[in-house]
């Protein structure tokens, strides 16, 4: 059960670092400089993006059966594998046009867009399909988020300067790699060849 929680939770973290939305939290922090209401909007944006995209996950989950569904699974990690390899950027006009809203609601609009289609969106559906604690996910990509984004609206640009951006997407990158083996050797034992 604590396994729905706390593989969501690295996954997300790792794959959140050097993110845009990553990118948004430090840019939104050097721009209001209120780092609480920015942390709160934080995580009211990533609990109801992730809520839906966990939603989805579960219920695409139930059209297919579990050999089926690993197979699918296990391509898909592969996929989030490598994009997580590819740099983000933020085009900085993204969450200029909210700033008259102030620090919070900027916040919860910039990132709830920003997470559309994500890869950490993405990640959210294939772990809610293949995790059966479906709030247990939602809880751990959330937190993830949170431990990815918290300390850069803390530090600002202290601390996203200095962390090894490539070496934390190559982490990531094999831990998506990891949960595609995973669920190809799921679809193994699911379909009897193991």
């Amino acid at each position: 059960m604590l396994e729905s929680l706390f593989v969501p939770t690295l996954i997300v973290a790792l794959a959140e670092i050097g993110d845009k939305t990553q990118l948004l939290a430090l840019l939104l922090a050097a721009r209001f400089r209120k780092p609480w209401p920015i942390i709160w909007g934080i995580v009211v944006a990533t609990l109801a993006n992730h809520f839906a995209a966990g939603a989805i996950g579960n219920w695409v989950a139930s059209f297919f059966s579990p050999a089926t569904l690993s197979w699918v699974l296990a391509a898909s990690f592969v996929a989030v594998a490598l994009w997580t390899l590819v740099p983000d950027k933020l085009d900085d006009d993204e969450s200029s046009s909210f700033k008259r809203y102030g620090p919070f609601l900027t916040t919860l609009i910039a990132f709830f867009l920003a997470e559309m289609g994500d890869k950490t969106q993405v990640a959210t559906v294939m772990l809610a399909a293949q995790y059966p604690h479906f709030v247990l996910v939602v809880l751990g990509t959330t937190l993830g988020m949170l431990i990815a984004n918290v300390p850069v609206v803390l530090a600002g640009n202290f601390a996203a300067e200095r962390l090894p951006l490539t070496l934390i997407r190559r982490l990531a990158a094999c831990a998506f790699a990891a949960l595609a083996l995973y669920a190809g050797y799921q679809a193994m034992v699911f379909s009897g060849a193991l």
